[in-house]
Parts: structure tokens; C-alpha cells; sequence
């Protein structure tokens, strides 16, 4: 697992946040899945309907909070 992932997963999990992890490595229709909203490198993370490339604290914050309102 890339060190960004890492981040991500270990963020999510410290602000309690429910995710589903998907290994693009292991599995071959994440890799697709994230082929076909235009990316190639992970992580990408599915907040709603926005789209986080990479592990950015504020743009996940703010997604999270979006969608408690």
C-alpha cells in the first residue's frame, strides 16, 4: 500500500469515518473504477458525490462536512 493511502486510511479511521477500502493492486475493477474517473494513481477517495485525488486533509474534511448538511 502506497504511503498516501496509508494517510488516508489512517486519518479516516482517527476522525472515525466509515470507508470501504479498495486495493487496486489485488483488485481489477477498482483499478478500472478509478480508471474511469480519470485517474491512475491512489488514493482516490469517493466522499458523496466528490471526487478527492490523493490524500488531502481539508478536501476530505470539507467533503465529510458537506454531506452533514
Amino acid at each position: 500500500m502506497c504511503s498516501s493511502c496509508e494517510m488516508a486510511k489512517e486519518y479516516m479511521k482517527l476522525k472515525k469515518i466509515n470507508f470501504e477500502e479498495k486495493n487496486v493492486s489485488s483488485n481489477l475493477e477498482a483499478q478500472i473504477e478509478i480508471n474511469k474517473l480519470g485517474f491512475d494513481t491512489t488514493p482516490v477517495i469517493l466522499i458523496g458525490k466528490k471526487v478527492i485525488d490523493g490524500f488531502d486533509p481539508p478536501k476530505i474534511d470539507e467533503a465529510i462536512n458537506s454531506l452533514n448538511t
